[in-house]
């Protein structure tokens, strides 16, 4: 593996986290999800990987790819 990870916003105990895939501690955690989902998309650019986000049932709400598609769904 490359070691880059995509990102996820989840529910957190204090508001919103940013947390890698697979990682036990999250990048950071926020007070509103609009602020984790900003953050989170910045690291996934940075990265070139996808950010996650998801619902305070934890589903999945949305998907945005950073990797290598020429193509990315526009949001």
């Amino acid at each position: 593996m490359n070691g880059k990870r995509n990102q996820h916003v989840v529910p957190h105990a204090d508001g919103w986290a940013v947390r890698g895939e697979g990682a036990e501690r999250a990048s950071g955690v926020f007070d509103t999800k609009a602020e984790a989902t900003a953050a989170g998309r910045a690291i996934a650019q940075n990265q070139g990987t996808e950010l996650v986000v998801h619902g305070r049932d934890r589903r999945i709400q949305t998907k945005d790819s950073h990797g290598h598609d020429p193509y990315p769904p526009k949001g």
